[in-house]
């Protein structure tokens, strides 16, 4: 479900004049706000008036509807409107939290608020960042480096392709926008996997090869009617539990098949740049249960060994194409070993329906 509207009050950094802005997410309040003020999307940012705390979705889900912000837009900062002694604005960095800030902090982790003032002042970050890289020499510092800055400099929140023009380079120019090739990038994993069944007909006993091609055209059906589950990387996709990532692009790796969670934590957004495009391309969608070695040849031998039952062909698309026995995980935690894991005897097949006469 889409998250509710909730209306804001939105002015420009040198424009006193309020404006109210609804939206249900904090890409949506930015792209309305840009587009109210005439500010370009890519590099503008949302903060608090009151103290400059930029936001983040987090944060925006916790603000009470009214809140007071301030658009920026590339290259203009904002520190609150609070004053201090000398008479100029104060830095996030020199104030303690103030009230409000304080609230939208109170249930955060101290890493999430020590996070959250670092980015308010994130260009002044990078652009220290690049002065020391300039003259730094010992690989280790250079790449730390030159991470931070990668990082900081992160296009997030651009979607179409004019407004981040370098995350597409390399790409068919028929992709518009960040999503739709997400989307495609996972169609066409599935896309693979239904390509693996279908080329194992060749091993399976000639008696029941027809069987497999009708159990196989299923599944594609099955497949084509949900878009071959693409809404798995597409941020855009509004069931929370359809998706793999955040609304804003975060993916989190759930560790290996033998796991519950990841031991090293592993994340990445590859809607932020074009690097990052890239390496998730090497992130795994792992089958618990083995495609190879246990599904696709189970599969085979339920169909051959029938005897007048009804292979469960339902419960053989779920191990194969969904989230039910598919891992997204970083190439680290993906484990090439066997993982001596069998389908569930009692599911392979399941009763014929009977049509009762009256």
């Amino acid at each position: 479900m889409a998250e509710p509207l909730r209306a804001f009050r939105v002015r420009g950094r040198c424009a006193p004049r309020k404006f109210g802005v609804a939206a249900g997410s904090l890409r949506g309040l930015l792209r309305k706000s840009c587009r109210l003020l005439q500010l370009p999307l890519p590099g503008s940012r949302l903060c608090l008036y009151e103290d400059g705390t930029e936001l983040t979705e987090g944060y925006f889900r916790a603000l009470p509807p009214q809140s007071e912000l301030v658009l920026l837009g590339p290259g203009e900062t904002w520190h609150g409107c609070e004053c201090t002694g000398a008479g100029r604005w104060g830095s996030a960095w020199e104030r303690p939290l103030s009230p409000r800030r304080f609230a939208l902090t109170a249930g955060a982790s101290d890493i999430e608020r020590f996070l959250a003032a670092f980015c308010t002042q994130r260009e002044a970050v990078v652009e220290a960042a690049r002065k020391l890289l300039s003259d730094e020499r010992a690989p280790r510092r250079q790449r730390l480096l030159a991470d931070l800055i990668h990082n900081l400099s992160e296009n997030i929140l651009a979607e179409d392709k004019e407004e981040d023009e370098k995350w597409f380079e390399g790409l068919e120019s028929r992709f518009k926008n960040k999503s739709s090739y997400m989307r495609y990038s996972c169609e066409s994993r599935i896309r693979s996997y239904m390509k693996e069944v279908s080329s194992f007909i060749s091993n399976v006993h000639p008696t029941a090869r027809d069987e497999y091609k009708r159990i196989i055209n299923m599944m594609a059906d099955k497949l084509k009617s949900v878009k071959y589950n693409g809404c798995y990387f597409d941020r855009r996709e509004e069931e929370e539990a359809a998706r793999l990532c955040t609304t804003e692009g975060w993916f989190s790796c759930q560790g290996p098949f033998d796991r519950d969670d990841c031991p090293c934590k592993h994340s990445i957004n590859p809607y932020s740049n074009r690097e990052s495009r890239i390496i998730f391309s090497t992130w795994n969608l792992d089958h618990i249960i083995e495609k190879k070695r246990a599904v696709v040849p189970e599969l085979a031998e339920a169909v051959k060994t029938q005897d007048g039952r009804e292979v469960n062909w339902e419960y053989f698309y779920q191990l194969l194409f969904t989230v039910d026995n598919l891992k997204l995980v970083h190439i680290a935690c993906h484990k090439k070993t066997n993982h001596n894991l069998s389908c569930d005897k009692t599911k392979i097949y399941r009763r014929r329906k009977h049509n009762h006469r009256i």
